[in-house]
């Protein structure tokens, strides 16, 4: 890392006390939960993903970090969904100009930084790519909320010196945090647009699988997912680039019968939006698709998302009564959310009668790349 990401990584970890500060009382919660639903010592000491993951339900994945307390995507919003206890923090990768793995969600610059009032002379038909920037243009930029209205409960827009991160940066902030703290956060990696990276000369992907290897993410029990929504970069990812990690394909909507068989051959879970699973509200009542148990078909777990306590779907009163529809009628393993403690909170409710097991057995025995099942079924 070149010496000014280690000062802002430094600088970053004499602040995250204060982080966890804040954060005790649901650290608390969310460890009364993880001891209420470990049945023995033996479980703990269990590595495989399918037991570590078992009696997490749902898992709570910080959608870009806890992006609905700090700004997406910063180290910052990254330290503060750790000290609140999300089972994974999210990390949408996109590559600047010279190849460098930056975490933002979008291909361009426009919604969560000044890079108009910096570069404008360096958009295209008003729109500034990442990968036109070199990364030390992009760390110049200042990050900045991206929901500001002005009913908002979220980070004041324009507020804080907040910058882009590498992913390297998120790396090392979570193995530094999961090692002072004694803890386990997991990795949750999205691919963006790895098509329009690669006409720039590009390959996110492996740059990503190269990264994660440096750090030790490497096989199947690694605390880390690969998630892309393209169809066939992931089948790429799997096979071509030979990656043993678990992996998600994401859809934008309801997945069809046939999506998920195809799915379930290459990959682990799918991520799907919340609107797939809750079609709608009837009568103060979920009106509830068959998509998970479907997908649970195709020996796949899924993901929902994403949960905001700020921004309920149509119908819905409340957080709880999301989650409870999503999770206990639904059947949902996992939950995207810009709240980590809400979902914690949720969690720790409904583990208190004893655990509820997932279905995480369908990771048991997923292919690798290379094996006769993948030659043969595809």
């Amino acid at each position: 890392m070149a010496a000014t990401g280690a000062g802002r990584l430094n600088a970053l970890f004499l602040n995250v006390t204060a982080l966890f500060c804040c954060a005790c009382p649901v650290i608390v919660i969310a460890q009364q939960a993880e001891d209420a639903v470990t049945p023995d010592d033996s479980t703990r000491a269990v590595s495989s993903t399918v037991e570590r993951l078992a009696d997490r339900i749902p898992l709570v994945i910080a959608h870009r970090g806890a992006s609905g307390y700090l700004p997406e995507h910063t180290t910052e919003s990254a330290a503060y969904a750790h000290a609140l206890g999300a089972d994974f923090i999210e990390q949408d990768v996109v590559q600047t100009k010279d190849g460098h793995l930056v975490v933002l969600h979008d291909i361009t610059l426009n919604a969560v930084t000044d890079v108009e009032e910096r570069f404008p002379d360096r958009g295209r038909k008003g729109r500034h790519y990442v990968f036109d920037l070199t990364l030390a243009e992009v760390r110049s930029l200042r990050v900045r909320e991206r929901h500001q209205s002005a009913e908002s409960r979220r980070f004041p827009a324009g507020s804080g010196e907040f910058q882009v991160s590498t992913l390297e940066e998120h790396i090392q902030l979570i193995q530094g945090l999961n090692r002072s703290t004694g803890t386990d956060r997991g990795l949750y990696v999205e691919i963006k647009k790895p098509a329009e990276h690669r006409s720039h000369g590009l390959d996110p992907s492996k740059a990503v699988l190269s990264l994660l290897k440096k750090y030790g993410y490497e096989s199947r029990d690694d605390n880390v997912w690969i998630q892309c929504f393209d169809a066939r970069e992931i089948a790429r990812i799997r096979t071509e680039l030979a990656c043993q990690l678990p992996l998600v394909q994401l859809y934008g909507r309801e997945p069809t019968e046939e999506q998920l068989q195809a799915a379930g051959k290459i990959v682990d879970a799918v991520g799907i939006p919340v609107s797939a699973v809750l079609t709608g509200v009837r009568d103060g009542g979920p009106q509830l698709s068959e998509v998970i148990s479907r997908a649970h078909q195709a020996s796949l777990v899924v993901h929902v998302w994403t949960h905001r306590d700020d921004r309920l779907p149509s119908g819905v009163e409340n957080s709880r009564q999301l989650l409870e529809w999503l999770v206990l009628k639904g059947g949902a393993s996992g939950i995207f959310t810009d709240h980590p403690d809400v979902v914690l909170k949720f969690r720790a409710a409904i583990q208190r009668s004893g655990p509820i097991r997932g279905p995480f057995h369908l990771l048991q025995g997923k292919p690798g790349p290379g094996s006769e099942k993948n030659r043969s079924d595809r």
